[in-house]
């Protein structure tokens, strides 16, 4: 497991390029109100992983936890990811 500083580093860098891509899809998309829920999901979303990094859930191993935090975030990656190109 990588320490926590980086697992929150990796996680706003993956959170700003999909901002970015929400941001150009919603530009050339005729639906805006689509993009701009889009754009509130991603900061949540970002918002979610940070506090789930920094505040793990008491009694589960750590190991088994940051686990099914990536799995959990690449699900949410994935999801958020289809809607961009179902907005495009």
């Amino acid at each position: 497991m990588a320490n926590k500083r980086s697992l929150k580093q990796t996680i706003n860098l993956i959170c700003e390029e999909l901002f970015s891509e929400c941001v150009a899809a919603s530009l050339y998309s005729t639906n805006r109100d689509g993009g701009r829920a889009l754009l509130f999901s991603v900061v949540k979303m970002q918002d979610d992983f940070i506090r789930r990094v920094s505040h793990p859930e008491p009694g589960m191993p750590a190991k088994k936890y940051f686990k099914q935090l990536r799995n959990d975030f690449v699900v949410q990656v994935d999801h958020i990811i289809d809607h961009i190109n179902n907005l495009a």
